[in-house]
């Protein structure tokens, strides 16, 4: 009798199961590698490019909104005839502050207030219209010989509502360390474009205190920082020894930065013209108080401060020439920010061996 054919159902062995156990995990960590490759790769693209965004438009030409096209930035005669003022937002020793509407978009015009800091107030206008790029608001329009000036309006408004902003519970999923990070980079990306513009290198002159630096950037809904004031930006020009002075009055106080202070003693009473002038290193000094700022009491926030230790030391050094470069913190913070990802990244790699 010829016997049918016997087939046995085979069960994985024991140790099969490790081994497809282990190529799924490789496969997930190679995959969480990918996509922590693409995310880092997405900060790390920017280092060293050209400062300017590439959906820019030319000079003198602005896109507004989800507008696609560039428009002229608005003359004299079109802020007159289109824009309406609501309300004021602001006023300080310059210029006061308008939300205002266009073609039925809110937008802010400035005005100014005094007629003796007129050069301060057209200085501003020249900085605005020659640094256009993805740091500094955007410039809609202006008319010089009424004093106005049209930006993009930022509802957030200055970064000294930062806290109270991320405090908001629709916006409490942006409070972590990872964001307030980032926006530490824009802070300091803001400072290396200034350092190296297209003017040259200038100096961020209205800081000293916090309080001061922080009302000259903007936070935008998408949560980046841009700088919004631009009317106190001396030029250095050390090709030609010409160096900068932050006003003409005494400053006082640890933010400003050791050489910003009067050198020769409480007996010796503060004169200007004996005052010696300093260079860019100043903006060094004060960032590592501006981050402190950013990064807040969240969870992981002592742990970057912890990491960006050494820098901070380096940036508070007595000598301005020993302080480094802005290009060489905002490199710092960046490493800093793609070994914390990492490193918030194992824990799940662990759990899933």
């Amino acid at each position: 009798m010829e016997k049918k054919p016997h087939f046995v159902r085979r069960e994985l062995l024991p140790r099969e199961v490790p081994s497809i156990s282990l190529a799924l995990l490789l496969a997930a960590v190679l995959l969480l590698n990918a996509l922590l490759y693409l995310y880092l790769n997405k900060f790390s693209s920017s280092l060293g490019r050209v400062e300017t965004d590439s959906g820019l438009c030319p000079f003198g030409y602005f896109k507004f909104g989800a507008v696609k096209n560039c428009s002229p930035w608005l003359s004299c005669e079109a802020i007159n005839r289109e824009v309406r003022k609501l309300k004021c937002v602001g006023e300080g020793a310059v210029k006061k502050v308008f939300l205002s509407e266009w073609k039925e978009k809110k937008v802010v015009l400035s005005q100014l207030t005094n007629s003796e800091l007129k050069e301060d107030f057209l200085h501003g206008l020249k900085m605005l219209k020659a640094l256009q790029s993805k740091h500094v608001v955007r410039l809609l329009g202006y008319c010089e010989r009424q004093f106005t000036i049209l930006t993009e309006y930022h509802p957030f408004g200055s970064l000294r509502g930062l806290n109270e902003t991320l405090h908001i519970p629709k916006y409490k999923g942006m409070n972590t360390w990872h964001r307030r990070l980032m926006l530490a980079i824009d802070y300091v990306s803001v400072i290396r474009y200034l350092h190296s513009s297209p003017l040259g290198t200038l100096v961020m002159c209205d800081s000293n205190d916090l309080d001061k630096v922080l009302s000259q950037y903007l936070l935008t809904s998408d949560f980046h920082v841009l700088v919004n004031d631009l009317d106190a930006l001396p030029l250095v020009n050390r090709s030609a020894g010409k160096l900068v002075k932050c006003g003409h009055r005494e400053l006082r106080g640890e933010f400003v930065a050791p050489e910003q202070r009067w050198p020769y003693g409480e007996d010796v009473p503060f004169e200007d013209d004996l005052m010696p002038p300093y260079d860019e290193k100043t903006d060094i000094w004060k960032i590592p108080d501006v981050s402190n700022f950013f990064l807040g009491h969240v969870e992981g926030s002592d742990i970057v401060r912890l990491h960006l230790f050494d820098i901070h030391a380096a940036c508070k050094k007595k000598d301005p020439a020993e302080r480094p470069s802005a290009q060489e913190v905002l490199d710092t913070y960046r490493k800093v920010l793609t070994l914390l990802i990492r490193e918030a990244a194992m824990p799940s790699t662990r759990e899933m061996l």
